[in-house]
């Protein structure tokens, strides 16, 4: 299972109808699109899905939705973290799983956990699945950091627990974790503008944002480096370097619903407390697609 949790993994949005209802019809079209151009695997009900805004019976159809357009072609994530051990416990242990490869895990929000806090939080969860996990490392948005002791601890010690999705933005945080990590442990990028760097330093992929609207580029991008051929990698990472960098200049996912509307895949709807970016971004994106060749 890990070896299809390498290469890129596409972070998918939600969809909503302009009334706020999910749009399971432009999902299932984006899943179809995303394959058809290369991603190894999807991950859903994910930050970039607006999970904060979505219930757990909406999860729920969101995840079956994704199954079902899938048909088994590649690897499915399915996210499920947060700030109450106990719960997301239970919901691993009496959740149905059909159709899902591996879960997702975002470290405790809110109430900021110290490192022993972080491991024993994973090892409860390891516990209650045979599924593989991924721990989701993203401080900017928890306001809890694994270190990289905590990460290797962690990896070396839960064998279910395979990846690690990265999302820090240190360098060096990151690098002593791809240095001494186990064998079989996977290290993946969670942030789109440094991917091809943190490729160069040994990540085994990413879980992407941009891949919703460039899925062929960055597929294309994530195998070459891994190929070793940088020349070519590093020309596509820089023709998607001004989208990567305006898809998180008023955050995400408003930033990437705006493109995709833009490429006419999708209503630019999102949930309160998120709104749409601004008509200068929304600008600054057609002029780049105008532009793009």
């Amino acid at each position: 299972m890990n070896n299809r949790l390498k290469g890129t993994g596409a972070a998918l949005v939600t969809p909503f109808h302009p009334d706020g209802s999910i749009d399971f019809g432009c999902l299932a079209k984006l899943v179809e699109n995303l394959i058809a151009n290369g991603v190894d695997y999807l991950v859903t009900t994910c930050t970039t899905s607006e999970t904060p805004t979505l219930t757990e019976a909406e999860k729920d159809e969101i995840v079956a939705c994704v199954v079902k357009a899938n048909a088994g072609r590649v690897a499915i994530v399915r996210g499920l973290g947060g700030p109450n051990t106990k719960e997301i416990a239970e919901q691993l242990r009496t959740k149905d799983f059909t159709g899902v490869d591996a879960i997702l895990s975002v470290t405790p929000f809110y109430n900021r956990p110290n490192q022993e806090g972080i491991y024993q939080h994973y090892k409860i969860l390891a516990s209650c699945t045979p599924l593989p996990l991924i721990l989701y490392n993203v401080p900017g948005r928890t306001g809890c950091n694994i270190e990289a002791d905590t990460t290797l601890r962690i990896a070396n010690d839960f064998p279910n627990i395979v990846a690690v999705k990265e999302a820090s933005g240190n360098m060096n945080q990151i690098m002593k974790v791809i240095a001494h990590k186990p064998t079989e442990f996977s290290v993946l990028s969670g942030d789109d503008a440094i991917t091809l760097p943190l490729l160069a330093a040994g990540v085994d992929g990413v879980i992407s944002v941009v891949a919703n609207a460039f899925p062929k580029e960055v597929s294309d991008m994530v195998r070459l480096a891994r190929r070793n051929q940088f020349d070519e990698a590093r020309k596509i990472h820089l023709r998607l370097l001004d989208f990567t960098q305006a898809c998180f200049k008023e955050g995400s996912p408003a930033g990437i619903k705006a493109l995709l509307a833009l490429q006419g895949k999708m209503d630019n709807t999102l949930r309160l407390p998120l709104v749409p970016v601004s008509q200068e971004l929304s600008a600054h994106f057609a002029k780049l697609l105008s532009d793009f060749q």
